[in-house]
């Protein structure tokens, strides 16, 4: 049985994948910073929970020792994200970004993953087929930021990419420092959900596509890696 933890996952694309990975037969973990909203949407799709706020370590920690004690890990998804640059339906330029803004957003964009891979690569070690996804953006790739007439092009806020293109680092260097887990960066496209003000033109239907597929990765699956639904991206 492939065990499965999602940060950030009582709503919008975290839920999603919950929801397509244990209809697929994934033992899934709930990660949520409130446990009672944890516990509702796991009790709602017939999963488990854990408490799990990726900007705490203490937090995180108690997650790893409460599912190594249930069985272990075999995949996890660093789906957890903020955009704090977004206003009543605008977007923070470089006008107005402050240092306060990119530590929000770094916080828990960059930082999480970090701690959160820290605390669960000892578990993720032990599995007979790890796996690693983390949910970046194509607003993380400077190739697709600096063509113009692109959306990426257009996207005027600095905090939100920046972390992005951070995550997209972290990925590369984790995957060569541990070549036996699948360590892969995806971009769901631009989806309906709370982050962007359900601004997105795709479904969360759409968007965990990649997510899942990229969960599901065997032994002989790529790694290192930045994908869409489409394929390979531009770093």
């Amino acid at each position: 049985m492939t065990i499965t933890l999602i940060t950030g996952a009582t709503k919008g694309l975290g839920l999603e994948t919950v929801r397509r990975l244990n209809d697929a037969g994934h033992t899934v973990y709930i990660g949520s910073r409130d446990a009672e909203r944890g516990r509702a949407a796991a009790l709602r799709l017939g999963v488990r929970s854990v408490q799990l706020d990726v900007t705490d370590d203490a937090s995180v920690e108690a997650a790893a020792r409460a599912i190594e004690a249930d069985g272990g890990l075999d995949v996890l998804v660093n789906n957890a994200g903020i955009q704090v640059e977004m206003h009543d339906g605008g977007i923070v330029g470089a006008d107005g970004l402050t240092a306060e803004m990119m530590r929000q957003t770094f916080e828990t964009n960059v930082f999480g993953p970090v701690r959160v891979l820290h605390a669960f690569l000892p578990l993720l070690l032990r599995s007979a087929s790890p796996v690693v996804v983390n949910v970046s953006s194509g607003l993380g790739s400077l190739s697709r930021v600096t063509t113009p007439g692109t959306p990426a092009y257009a996207y005027p806020g600095v905090a939100y990419p920046a972390s992005k293109t951070a995550l997209n680092m972290l990925t590369v260097q984790y995957a060569k420092a541990y070549p036996g887990i699948r360590i892969n960066a995806v971009e769901p496209g631009f989806t309906k959900t709370d982050l962007n003000g359900n601004t997105g033109h795709q479904t969360v239907e759409q968007g965990a596509e990649i997510i899942v597929r990229m969960a599901g990765l065997g032994p002989d699956g790529p790694t290192g890696g930045y994908f869409d639904a489409n394929g390979t991206l531009p770093w």
